[in-house]
């Protein structure tokens, strides 16, 4: 995802992201304990998108 993408969407469509994001880094905690994670650089991936948006929410809730 790119910040400038996200950075159009509201407050409350951003949290959404933000909650399937994390639903999505449980997932592959639980393949990768499983030794299913066929592709482990998605997890750091993922964790970076969901800071991005935690960080443009934090942005916005300032203004």
């Amino acid at each position: 995802m790119k910040a400038s993408e996200l950075r159009n969407k509201s407050i409350e469509e951003l949290r959404k992201v933000a909650e399937e994001l994390r639903k999505k880094i449980n997932q592959l905690l639980i393949e990768k304990s499983l030794n299913k994670l066929n592709k482990p650089h998605l997890l750091k991936l993922t964790k970076k998108d969901l800071a991005r948006v935690l960080t443009i929410i934090k942005e916005k809730s300032k203004q």
